[in-house]
Order: C-alpha cells, then sequence, then structure tokens
C-alpha cells in the first residue's frame, strides 16, 4: 500500500520518483508540503540496476523541466561549472517545456543528479535536474556508416567555395551523388544534421557563409549545435524553408550573426509589418546588419575603455573626462541611428523592460491650433486623463514596444550643436543624465519645421562598455523664434557639455594620443 498521507483534493507533484521510495505529509496549517526520503540505494547502484546491461556504457536521458526558457549555450555552461566530471551532451533538444540530452556513463549521469537544484536562474528560482535511464539516443542508434560519412564529405567538397569560405547546402537531400549512392540526408533528422556538422568543424573550421536553403527545416535543435562547433559563421541562409516559429531562431541566438536571410519561410507572414520582423529577428540577432537582403541600421555599441561607470562623489563631473566622453559618444550613435530612417538599429540601446514616455505642451481640446498633433497619440499627461488607465497606456514597456513608437513618430535630423547635456546623478550602477536641444522634421506636412526637446535617460552599465538605457522620458515643444533662427549654424555640429574644463599639457597630450589610437577627431577627443 502507498504510503502517503495527503487531503484528497492535493494534486501531486509533477516530477514525482517512485511511490516506495518516500513519505509524503500534508500539514493542513500552511498547506506545508513535507518530502521524507528513505534510506535508499546507492544512487550508482540504483542507476545501474535499472539500465539494460548495468555496465557504464549504459546511456541515460537528462531532462530540465521548462528549460526551454533557457538559452542553451547558457544551460550546459552552468552545468557543467557545478558538475563534478566533465560531460559532452549527446542530442539536446526541447521537447514541449523541457530540455533534454543523453549522456553515456553512469559516472556522469549520478554527478549530473548531484547538480539538480545547485543552479539558480536570474530570477533566482533554483533548476532542477531528473535523471533516468535511456535507450540509445536516435543519432547515436542511426548514425551514419564510415562509407556514408565518406561519400557526404565528398558532396560537401563539391559544395565549397574556398575563395568565399562559403558552402551551398541547399536542397542538400537531392544532391545526385547522395542520390546515386542510395543516401539520404534529411536534415531535420538529428544524425543527419550532427553527421553534417560534424564534417563542417573537421573540414571548414574558419566557414563563413553556411546555406541551409530548401531543406524543409522546421526546427534547428541540431542546427544550433553549430554555435561551439563553427561559431565563425557570420552568414546563414535558412530562406525557403518551413520556419514557423521565432522560437526557433532563439536556439541560434549564441552566434554573432551580421547577415540572415529567412524569406519563404511561415515565419515571414506572422508579423503584421516589416518593422515588426525586423524587430524580432535583431532581438535574436543584435549584430545583424542584413536581412532578406536588406540593409539594416546599424546597432548601438558603444567602444571606450571604461569597464563601469564611475562611483559617485561630491563634487560635479567636471573632472570625469572618461565618463563624459562614454555619454557624449552614446549620444551621437543614437541619434545618427534615431535620424537615419531606419530606428530599428536602436533595439541594442535598450533593455529589455526599458520604459519609454512622451510629453507635449498640447490642448487636448483644440488640437488644430498645435503643430505636434502627430506627437498627440503618445503623448502622456497624468494630471489630464481622469480614467488611471489613459495614463498608463501611452507607457512603452519592452524595447520592441520603444523603438515600435519611435519608429512611428515623424523623421527628423537633430542639430548636434545645439545640445546641452548634463549628467545628474551616477553610480557604479547607474547613470542619469539629460539632453537639450533642437531637431527639425524632415518629411510630412510639418517638414522644416523646427522643435525643441528635452530628453532624460537612467542608463545601466553593459556589455562592451556601452549603456543600457532602462528608462527614456521625451517632452516636444515648439521652439522658440531664437531656437529657430540659430537652428543649424554650425556648419561642423559638435555636441556641447554642461562643463568644459581647460586642459594640462599632459591632458592635452593624452587627448592627442588618443584621437590618433582611436581615429576620433581632435575635438571630440578633448570631451
Amino acid at each position: 500500500m502507498r504510503d502517503v498521507q495527503e487531503e484528497p483534493q492535493v494534486r501531486h507533484a509533477p516530477y514525482s520518483t517512485r511511490r516506495d521510495k518516500r513519505r509524503v505529509k500534508w500539514q493542513n496549517e500552511g498547506h506545508m508540503h513535507i518530502t521524507v526520503w528513505r534510506a535508499g540505494k546507492n544512487l550508482k547502484r540504483e542507476m545501474g540496476e535499472n539500465t539494460q546491461d548495468g555496465t557504464p556504457g549504459s546511456w541515460f536521458k537528462i531532462t530540465i523541466p521548462y528549460g526551454r526558457k533557457y538559452d542553451k549555450t547558457w544551460l550546459m555552461s552552468s552545468i557543467q561549472s557545478f558538475c563534478s566530471v566533465p560531460f559532452t551532451p549527446v542530442d539536446f533538444h526541447y521537447v514541449k517545456n523541457q530540455a533534454r540530452f543523453f549522456v553515456q556513463d553512469v559516472d556522469t549521469a549520478s554527478a549530473l543528479k548531484d547538480v539538480s537544484y545547485k543552479i539558480c536562474d536570474e530570477e533566482n528560482r533554483k533548476i532542477s535536474i531528473f535523471v533516468n535511464p535511456s535507450t540509445v539516443p536516435y543519432s547515436v542508434r542511426y548514425k551514419l556508416e564510415p562509407e556514408q560519412m565518406e561519400q557526404l564529405k565528398l558532396t560537401m567538397n563539391k559544395r565549397y567555395d574556398v575563395s568565399q569560405q562559403a558552402l551551398d547546402l541547399q536542397c542538400l537531400r537531392f544532391d545526385p551523388d547522395l542520390v546515386g549512392h542510395d543516401i539520404d540526408i534529411i536534415l531535420n533528422r538529428r544524425n543527419c544534421m550532427a553527421a553534417t556538422l560534424q564534417i563542417i568543424e573537421e573540414n571548414y573550421p574558419k566557414l563563413l557563409s553556411l546555406n541551409l536553403s530548401n531543406n524543409k527545416l522546421y526546427k534547428l535543435d541540431g542546427l544550433s549545435d553549430i554555435i561551439e562547433m563553427v561559431p565563425t559563421v557570420k552568414i546563414l541562409n535558412l530562406s525557403k524553408n518551413e520556419l514557423h516559429l521565432v522560437w526557433e531562431l532563439n536556439k541560434m541566438k549564441g552566434l554573432d550573426l551580421e547577415e540572415l536571410w529567412l524569406e519563404g519561410n511561415p515565419l515571414c507572414d506572422t508579423f503584421p509589418d516589416q518593422s515588426t520582423y525586423i524587430s524580432a529577428i535583431r532581438d535574436c540577432f543584435p549584430m545583424l546588419s542584413r536581412l532578406d537582403g536588406q540593409e539594416l541600421s546599424p546597432p548601438v555599441i558603444m567602444d571606450t575603455d571604461t569597464p563601469s561607470l564611475i562611483k559617485p562623489c561630491k563634487e560635479s563631473y567636471k573632472g570625469s573626462d572618461t565618463l563624459k566622453s562614454l555619454v557624449l559618444q552614446f549620444l551621437q550613435q543614437y541619434y545618427m541611428i534615431y535620424d537615419s530612417g531606419d530606428r530599428q538599429g536602436l533595439l541594442g540601446a535598450y533593455h529589455d523592460e526599458a520604459c519609454f514616455s512622451l510629453a507635449i505642451p498640447f490642448n487636448p481640446e483644440d488640437p488644430a491650433a498645435s503643430s505636434l498633433c502627430e506627437y498627440f497619440k503618445e503623448s502622456r499627461n497624468m494630471k489630464k486623463p481622469k480614467d488611471p488607465y489613459l495614463c498608463v497606456q501611452p507607457l512603452n514597456r519592452t524595447k520592441r514596444d520603444i523603438v515600435f513608437s519611435l519608429c512611428v513618430l515623424p523623421k527628423t535630423q537633430h542639430d548636434l550643436s545645439s545640445f546641452l547635456v548634463d549628467i545628474w546623478f551616477q553610480t557604479e550602477k547607474m547613470l542619469c543624465f539629460s539632453v537639450n536641444g533642437v531637431f527639425k522634421e524632415v518629411e510630412g506636412k510639418s517638414q522644416g519645421s523646427v522643435r525643441a526637446f528635452t530628453r532624460t535617460f537612467i542608463a545601466t552599465p553593459a556589455s562592451n562598455s556601452s549603456l543600457c538605457i532602462v528608462n527614456d522620458e521625451l517632452f516636444v515643444r515648439d521652439a522658440t523664434p531664437n531656437e529657430t533662427r540659430s537652428a543649424f549654424s554650425n556648419q561642423e555640429p559638435t555636441l556641447t557639455s554642461s562643463t568644459m574644463p581647460t586642459l594640462s599639457q599632459e591632458q592635452q597630450e593624452m587627448v592627442h594620443a588618443f584621437s590618433t589610437q582611436s581615429g576620433m577627431k581632435l575635438e571630440w577627443s578633448q570631451k
């Protein structure tokens, strides 16, 4: 009889072990669930008895519940860092919400079971790992024979362009050399993809371009191994396949792609417009510069030597030339992309959960009297709406929504020479700064109109010593006559800081050295 005492309405925990291995008690007060393990057999002995032959060569299936939400590279490196023995995952793939792979060794399986609940994710949730005896995994059971591997290698050699370091594997299954030898290579099968990647790793380790179009690919579990095996790939052609979900592309996130082709896949028809499509794909590959043959605006990338923001101090920041340079370079690059006509490149400048709000001095009772009508839909004023929902509605809460909102605002040209920048709060983890200036609209019914703006950024340090925006507040108004007259008066625009200290002889020499090494203009290097 099952040794369990519980209330009838309580459901069982989904990933339970064998019933004769535990006693479960439920206490009504606080609904506390207590699991008491009986003294059991040695884990290795128990696993060995449940395998087909009990030998160290037996296979084990490793399952991570809810593993789908974790990046494969992060998950595997985290498990390896806690595992007492090195291991090689075989047939890593996702099944519903689970991540799953196989290992061949009872010692490895035992070590992996000990890792369970030792890893915490970003939300501080402990990750569980389940280990069960398994049959031989698919890619091993149906591994290509040596003569088949040799023929596949010869076929791929004919398709490799040495000068371009490019491999064309489109319609691979119907290659005459393979069909003539009765070899059926279906890249959706893990054994076929594993064999293909093995040949690439051994023979084309510096591969730059891979064409997998017209292969009826509907999942990318097997292809994701290319991240570790051939990380040099910069151009990937997946056009005219059967990919239905962007989720499949998430499995390739660790690949630093610069060019990607997806046209002809069902997933391309799931987006309401081109802008949303580009945002979703660039979320997977931030460094992407070309999509389906279309040039994309460059992503925001900072290149400074500052690993983190400086610590707060009592004085103003006038002596922090490095911090000042970081902010001014960020603003120059941000507005270069903002004014380029394609603001998708700003996606990499924002945190995933960033917030953006826009406000204008606008009278909703008389919209025709204002020239700021195009900004009204996005404008937010908590004093005006009586419905609290209307105060929150114009607040954009994710980077994708933010960039979408920025894309629908009028196209602009900012006068960098008018910028006044002020850094008003700083810590090691956060930087708050504001920029005031003017811009003109370059399209639409208000083309040529000059506006004044104030923009407040709250940012945190990011990778590559860049800044990551977590909060962005924009205020737009009509420029005054004086602001309009002085706008764009400088032929060579430069950003102006609220403080410009006089440099000593030693500092001037450092500025010249930095300008020479970085290629930056002398006046910019001084800032």
